[in-house]
C-alpha cells in the first residue's frame, strides 16, 4: 500500500508540473499572440506596466549584465528611442540579474536612454517564454506581439527598424 500511494503522488506531481509548463507555454509571447502583461519597478521604485503603454509600439528587450550582445544592442535601442519616441514608440528593457548592482554597473558603462525595469525573480521572462539573452519582442499599439528576436544581430537591425517605422505610421 505504501508503494502505491507514493506512486500516485509522483504521478500527480508530474501532472501538475506538466500543466505548469503548458500554462507558461500558452502565455508565451509568440507572434500573433497578445503580449503577456507585466508590472515591474524602474530604478526609482515606480511601477511600470505594459498596459500603461497600450496605444504605443513597444520594443520589449530582456537583458542581463553578463550578456555581451546586450552591450551592442543598447546604443541601437537608444537610437530607436531617440528617432521614434515622439511618434508613439517606446523601448522597455527588462533586466533579469539577481543583483541590481550588476545591472547598475552595466548601465554606468552602457547608458540607457529608455525605460529600464527590473525583474530579479524572473517572472516576466518566464511568462514571455524567453530562451536566452537578449530576447526582444516588438509589440504593436493593440498589444499584439508582431516580431520575436532571439539574440542581437547587426544584420537584423534595418529590417526591425523598417517594421517599427511602419507600425508607428499606422498606430
Amino acid at each position: 500500500m505504501h508503494g502505491t500511494g507514493s506512486w500516485a503522488f509522483v504521478v500527480r506531481a508530474a501532472t501538475v508540473a506538466a500543466l505548469l509548463v503548458l500554462a507558461v507555454r500558452v502565455h508565451a509571447a509568440d507572434v500573433g499572440a497578445p503580449a503577456p502583461a507585466f508590472t515591474l519597478p524602474d530604478a526609482h521604485g515606480a511601477s511600470v506596466s505594459l498596459d500603461a503603454l497600450r496605444g504605443r509600439v513597444v520594443y520589449v528587450d530582456f537583458w542581463a549584465s553578463w550578456c555581451a550582445p546586450c552591450r551592442r544592442s543598447f546604443p541601437w535601442m537608444n537610437e530607436l528611442q531617440r528617432r521614434y519616441g515622439d511618434q508613439g514608440f517606446a523601448v522597455v528593457a527588462i533586466n533579469v540579474d539577481r543583483r541590481r548592482e550588476d545591472a547598475q554597473r552595466f548601465l554606468q558603462q552602457v547608458p540607457a536612454a529608455f525605460t529600464v525595469l527590473y525583474d530579479s525573480a524572473g517572472v516576466a521572462p518566464a511568462a514571455w517564454g524567453v530562451k536566452g539573452m537578449p530576447s526582444s519582442y516588438l509589440v504593436d499599439a493593440r498589444g499584439t506581439v508582431v516580431a520575436v528576436e532571439q539574440g542581437f544581430r547587426d544584420d537584423r537591425k534595418a529590417a526591425l527598424e523598417d517594421r517599427i517605422r511602419a507600425l508607428v505610421a499606422v498606430r
